[in-house]
């Protein structure tokens, strides 16, 4: 493995940093406390280039193929410069499960139809996967999809959906076959309003605030043939495909929002004074400090590993499992040490510095909880 980058990849993830702090950081304390999502900032960001990373130069995107690794490092580059750990999500979100399975599986009428409005901002689009019976255990989904003439027939719901409530297109996977369990699940491409197809309004949560999240809804809803995604039955391969590079990208921002995190500590604590010197020389200070940056370079190894075995098309399901439950639980417990540093500053929400820990807690439920990773990690070792 490789870990080192090239010249223009580090200058691009500098533009990126730099684009994000100039232009991504305007009332977010409102936004976060009114649950507002910001399409100009969405906007902001697609014409800079970033929802490109994941469509190849043909359909809208940047370069010739989508380059995973200086997707990874861009993401990074966002997640330290954006203060909003809710924007940086909801591009994954979409970019990672909606985009990216189009590009691998999709037919070149859907390459052509979805792929340029979700690259140039004017569309958004969500992953319509977990259900109130089929979270952790998801193939035991119960929406259904019943072939008809011309098309297939969906029955069902899907909730806790990133964008659900304002998206413009949905990736949904239902069953086509539910005797054959996972293997029997088939994805659907659906545009907003299609006959049967409703959402539910914005649902306020603990942090991603800016994030809109809702459910979905489908009442003999009549997709066409042509809006299958991939062959019946692709369903299985499709999630775990986009699973493993959603965890990355998704996770590389929520490395950049520590990178950020550690440093805005450091200045904290060596410019507070207590008992007449700067508080980083107290030894309980200092260790936080350095338990904090130990989980930033360990973090950092796993998340560029996973990063660089996709980039070589090699499968990463033990290694996005490994960074999936390191990182996520390390952003949980680095955010409650920046709090202990910043002490009774850090609890107040003008700060900024308790935002980190409510989005964090996130990290350790979606796409897939540390307890489930801890299951993938055992069987695959046989356990």
């Amino acid at each position: 493995m490789d870990f080192s980058w090239t010249k223009e990849q580090l200058d691009y993830k500098q533009k990126v940093i730099d684009f994000a702090i100039e232009n991504l950081n305007n009332s977010l304390s409102e936004h976060d406390r009114d649950c507002v999502f910001s399409r100009e900032d969405w906007e902001k960001c697609a014409d800079f280039g970033i929802q490109g990373l994941a469509s190849p130069l043909k359909y809208g995107g940047q370069t010739d193929e989508v380059n995973i690794l200086t997707a990874t490092l861009a993401m990074e580059g966002l997640g330290y410069g954006c203060r909003d750990n809710g924007l940086p999500f909801s591009l994954n979100a979409q970019m990672w499960t909606v985009q990216l399975p189009i590009v691998q599986f999709g037919s070149e009428f859907q390459k052509n139809k979805y792929l340029k409005p979700l690259s140039s901002g004017k569309w958004i689009g969500c992953h319509g996967l977990t259900e109130t019976n089929a979270g952790s255990d998801v193939f035991n989904m119960e929406t259904v999809a019943e072939k008809v003439d011309g098309g297939y027939i969906l029955n069902g719901s899907k909730r806790l959906t990133t964008f659900g409530p304002i998206a413009d297109i949905a990736l949904v996977f239902a069953k086509t076959n539910p005797k054959l369990g996972k293997w029997g699940v088939s994805g659907f491409i659906l545009e907003k309003g299609t006959k049967g197809f409703s959402v539910s309004e914005n649902k306020p949560k603990m942090g991603m605030r800016t994030v809109p999240i809702g459910d979905l809804y489908f009442e003999d809803c009549f997709v066409p043939e042509e809006n299958m995604l991939g062959k019946e039955g692709a369903g299985w391969s499709i999630t775990i495909s986009s699973l493993e590079y959603d965890r990355c990208s998704i996770l590389a921002s929520q490395l950049g929002a520590m990178e950020y995190q550690l440093e805005s500590t450091i200045k904290f604590v060596k410019n507070r004074k207590q008992f007449g010197k700067s508080i980083s020389e107290f030894q309980s200070i200092s260790n936080r400090i350095a338990n904090m940056k130990l989980r930033v370079e360990t973090s950092r190894l796993l998340l560029y590993q996973v990063a660089w075995l996709k980039s070589q098309g090699k499968s990463a399901m033990m290694e996005a499992a490994l960074l999936k439950l390191h990182l996520s639980e390390n952003f949980v417990a680095s955010s409650m040490d920046a709090i202990r540093c910043h002490g009774g500053s850090g609890y107040l929400t003008e700060y900024e510095v308790e935002r980190n820990l409510r989005d964090a807690v996130g990290g350790v439920i979606y796409a897939g909880t540390s307890d489930i990773q801890r299951n993938i990690i055992s069987q695959i070792l046989g356990l």
